[in-house]
């Protein structure tokens, strides 16, 4: 939730730089395609080889593209559904880099295996979040409901990784721990939610195929 309240806050922020893109040009979806691959690539070159601080800081600057993107997006009248599919599409493959980089580094040259679990839990719990909501959505529900969202969940994790960067014992595990249990608690909210507000409500029917050429046709002799 606190990426809804952090909204008028970065679009200030982001304003000037807006109308400069604005002027040169540049689409929101060049933005979120930057945004993605420069967040995977410091997630994979950088955080992968153990370069946790350079790559946690990289990462960062890169997600902040992430926030330019709709503001973008909005000065130019509105997003687009392609927009919105890559967007959606470059947030989780963002996400699934910095776990996965993780625990490439600590299954090998790190070496702490607890580490790696966590980090792999974590990755679960992070699909399992964003899915429970884009499937209540495809069914009609709303489900805006979490302790931690994608806003904390990159807090918690890039914060842990850069301070395990710079020395600080046991930063990353204390981040990957609460990511865990606030992911969890996320996952049971949003089941809690759909449950509620789907109780008494049929499936919507699935949307009927025009007849085939074949079943149209008068039947053979």
């Amino acid at each position: 939730m606190l990426g809804v309240n952090l909204r008028p806050a970065v679009a200030r922020f982001w304003a000037p730089v807006v109308r400069g893109l604005l002027r040169v040009g540049v689409t929101a979806d060049a933005v979120t395609a930057t945004g993605t691959v420069g967040a995977v690539a410091a997630a994979v070159f950088l955080i992968g080889n153990g370069w946790l601080f350079w790559g946690a800081a990289t990462v960062t600057v890169f997600v902040l593209l992430d926030m330019l993107d709709g503001a973008l997006a909005r000065a130019r009248g509105g997003g687009s559904v392609f927009g919105a599919v890559l967007d959606s599409t470059g947030d989780r493959a963002a996400d699934a880099a910095i776990f996965a980089g993780l625990a490439w580094w600590f299954s090998g040259e790190g070496d702490n295996r607890l580490l790696v679990l966590l980090a792999l839990i974590c990755l679960v719990l992070g699909v399992l979040t964003s899915y429970v909501k884009a499937r209540a959505e495809g069914v009609g529900l709303t489900c805006d409901v979490g302790i931690v969202e994608r806003t904390e969940r990159l807090i918690l994790v890039l914060v842990g990784t850069g301070f395990t960067g710079l020395g600080i014992p046991y930063a990353l595990h204390v981040a990957l721990w609460a990511l865990l249990a606030g992911s969890a608690v996320t996952v049971a909210q949003r089941f809690a939610e759909v449950h509620r507000q789907s109780r008494g409500r049929a499936l919507p029917p699935a949307p009927s195929s025009a007849p085939d050429a074949t079943s149209a046709a008068d039947p053979a002799p």
